[in-house]
C-alpha cells in the first residue's frame, strides 16, 4: 500500500508534539505507541506497520523485523543505528533514515565536558556547597592543550572548531579519506601514537563491530596520567572495565561521559561515584531546539519514503564508519 491508494499504518515511538501528530494524521494511520510501557504489545504493533518513528531506546532486532512484514521504512531519532539490525533490515529493503540535525547541540557538551573537567568544576561546587570556600583546587586552562578527535564527522568537526576557538592543538584521527578541511585542525593516521600526545579525547564514531572496545586497556594505557577521556557516541566504544582499571590506578586524570555500555547504569556503578567522573544521562541532543529539529525531520523522512519521495537522510548497511586507522 501507499499513500496515494490508502492511508499506511504508522506507530510512533517517540516524542512527537501534537502539531506534528495531526501532520502525519493527515495522511497515515497513526498509532502511538510505548514499547517500554507496553513490551507485550509492541510485537503485535509494529507487524501491521509500514513505517514507524522511533528513539535510539527502542531496539529493532532480527526477530522484531522479521515480524514487522509490511515494514518499509525505520524513522529514528538519532544518527547512531546502534539500536537496530541492520544487515536485517537490508534483507528485507526496509529503508532507514536518520536526524544528522544535532552536531551543535552535542558539540556544545563536549566543549562543556572539557571545561568541567580541566577547570574541576564539580569538584568546586561540592565545596562551595559545603562551606569550604578556599578549598577549591586548581585547575588547566584548555588554551595550549592538545585535543585529539576520534572519528572527524559532522560532530567530531563541530567539536575542532570550537576547540581551536579556544586556542587547542586539535587533531583528529579518521579512517575515510573524503572529508572536509577544518582551518587550525590537523591529521593524524595512528591510534596509539596519537592517544599518547594527547592531553584531552572525544570519541565520535558510530558504535559496530569494528569499534567496540575501540578504547580498550591497551589504548587508555597509551594515554597520559594527566589526560583526560570524553565519550559522547556510543557507550560501547569504551571498554568501561578497562576505564575503571585506569581511574583506580591512577592512570587517567578523568573522564566526562554521556554514554553508558548499559543505560541506565546498574545501581552501584563505579563510575557514578568516582570524583574524577562527570556522568550524564546521555542529553548530547536534549536541547529543546534540536530535539525539535529532529522530531521535524524524522516525519519529514518518513512521509517522503512512504511517498516514494527522494530523502536526504536515508543510510545504506554499509554506511555507518569504522574504527580510525591504527
Amino acid at each position: 500500500m501507499n499513500v496515494a491508494e490508502g492511508r499506511p499504518p504508522v506507530l510512533v515511538a517517540a516524542p512527537l508534539a501534537d502539531p506534528l501528530l495531526a501532520r502525519l494524521s493527515r495522511s497515515c494511520d497513526v498509532t502511538v505507541v510505548s514499547p517500554a510501557g507496553d513490551p507485550d504489545g509492541f510485537p503485535g504493533a509494529l507487524a501491521g506497520a509500514e513505517g514507524i518513528i522511533l528513539t535510539s531506546r527502542v531496539r529493532l532486532d532480527a526477530e522484531a523485523l522479521r515480524a514487522a512484514g509490511r515494514l518499509r521504512v525505520v524513522s529514528t531519532m538519532s544518527v547512531g543505528l546502534d539500536h537496530i539490525d541492520l544487515p536485517a533490515a537490508a534483507e528485507r529493503g526496509i529503508a532507514i533514515t536518520t536526524t544528522p540535525v544535532l552536531s551543535d547541540a552535542v558539540a556544545d557538551l563536549v566543549l562543556a565536558l572539557m571545561i568541567m573537567l580541566a577547570r574541576r568544576l564539580p569538584e568546586s561546587a561540592r565545596l562551595a556547597a559545603s562551606g569550604r570556600w578556599t578549598e577549591a583546587p586548581l585547575g588547566h586552562d584548555l588554551a595550549g592543550k592538545t585535543l585529539l578527535i576520534v572519528g572527524f564527522g559532522r560532530i567530531g568537526q563541530e567539536v575542532a572548531r570550537r576547540a581551536v576557538a579556544c586556542r587547542m592543538l586539535v587533531r583528529f584521527l579518521d579512517r575515510r579519506s573524503d572529508l572536509p578541511t577544518v582551518d587550525g585542525v590537523e591529521r593524524e593516521f595512528d591510534l596509539l601514537t596519537a592517544l599518547a600526545r594527547a592531553d584531552f579525547v572525544s570519541l565520535h564514531v558510530d558504535l559496530n563491530a569494528s569499534t567496540r572496545h575501540l578504547i580498550g586497556a591497551k589504548e587508555l594505557a597509551a594515554m597520559k596520567p594527566t589526560a583526560y577521556l570524553v565519550n559522547a557516541a556510543r557507550g560501547g566504544v569504551v571498554d568501561e572495565s578497562a576505564l575503571r582499571r585506569a581511574l583506580s590506578e591512577g592512570r587517567l586524570a578523568g573522564a566526562g561521559i554521556d554514554v553508558l555500555e548499559h543505560e541506565p547504569p546498574e545501581p552501584g556503578e563505579p563510575l557514578l561515584a568516582d570524583p574524577r567522573v562527570i556522568v550524564l544521562p546521555h542529553i548530547g541532543s536534549a536541547t529543546s531546539e534540536t530535539r525539535t529539529a529532529m522530531a521535524e525531520l524524522a516525519v519529514d523522512n518518513l512521509l517522503a519514503c512512504l511517498q516514494g519521495k527522494a530523502c536526504a537522510h536515508v543510510v545504506s548497511n554499509s554506511s555507518a564508519s569504522g574504527p580510525p586507522a591504527g
